[in-house]
């Protein structure tokens, strides 16, 4: 890929984004050099970077969609959306219920200055440019108040976004935040990257090429279970146990398939408020 978009206002070119590194390793064209090299940097120390994208997406919308066609689901808020690419959410969800309502959230410029390929043209999608650090600004938006019926569940879809907050900003009590927001019945489907099981020099230059992009902070399969705590956790599949699993496994049709290398890259799952 040799060509980059505009330079929409507020985008910093010269600093990568997790957002367009994403949308890059996804074979997207919302991107800038500098999220390129990024990219190059931890692909470099394995092969893996575009499985362990896909399988994230992959779960993004395996999740969603089961929420829609399963539970009938009729609103959802995706936070740290990202950039438009293939299988945006309400597009997913909008084939199993029609007139689902989807809201996304996320803070970089970049997606607002893209948003109009989110949004549905009959009204059941918004677009909001905040930081997940600011539940409140986000819960009380009004684009999200005209979508969202808190007194009826909501699917909320938090997937590769919380290893972006550190500690000392309590990633778990904002989890908990937005999920203590919604009405029981809800569901929430949470992935997040992990450090165990992976080349320690892999996580090393994940880290330093997240270094430029205000940090990355790989977890524990316990810390990132911490994430469902006073919910339901779901089985990935038919047959398990209520767990937290990589997931690649979570609604994958053949289990004994899907746990590739990329998916070990992740830790995650979809859980019931009661």
């Amino acid at each position: 890929m040799s060509e980059s978009p505009l330079v929409p206002p507020g985008v910093d070119p010269t600093r990568p984004s997790p957002a367009r590194i994403y949308d890059y390793v996804l074979g997207g064209t919302y991107n800038f050099q500098v999220d390129r090299e990024a990219a190059e940097r931890i692909r470099a120390q394995s092969p893996d970077l575009a499985d362990a994208a896909w399988v994230n997406r992959g779960f993004h919308q395996r999740a969603a969609r089961w929420m829609a066609a399963g539970q009938q689901i009729r609103q959802f808020i995706d936070i740290g959306s990202g950039l438009p690419t293939q299988g945006n959410t309400h597009g997913v969800v909008q084939e199993a219920v029609p007139g689902a309502r989807v809201v996304y959230v996320d803070k970089d410029p970049m997606v607002r200055a893209y948003a109009s390929e989110f949004l549905s043209g009959n009204g059941t999608t918004a677009v909001i440019t905040a930081d997940l650090c600011e539940p409140d600004s986000i819960l009380k938006a009004p684009a999200l108040q005209a979508l969202i019926d808190f007194d009826q569940p909501v699917g909320l879809l938090m997937t590769a976004v919380l290893h972006f907050v550190a500690d000392d900003a309590d990633p778990w009590a904002l989890a908990a935040r937005y999920v203590g927001a919604l009405a029981p019945g809800s569901y929430l489907a949470l992935s997040h990257v992990t450090y165990e099981g992976l080349s320690p020099r892999l996580v090393e230059e994940g880290v330093r090429v997240y270094q430029q992009a205000d940090g990355v902070y790989p977890r524990s399969r316990e810390q990132i279970g911490r994430f469902f705590s006073g919910l339901e956790l779901l089985p990935p599949y038919p047959g398990a146990e209520p767990a937290v699993t990589h997931i690649g496994l979570w609604g994958a049709e053949a289990h004994e398939l899907a746990d590739s290398d990329g998916s070990h890259w992740w830790f995650g799952g979809v859980a019931r408020r009661p």
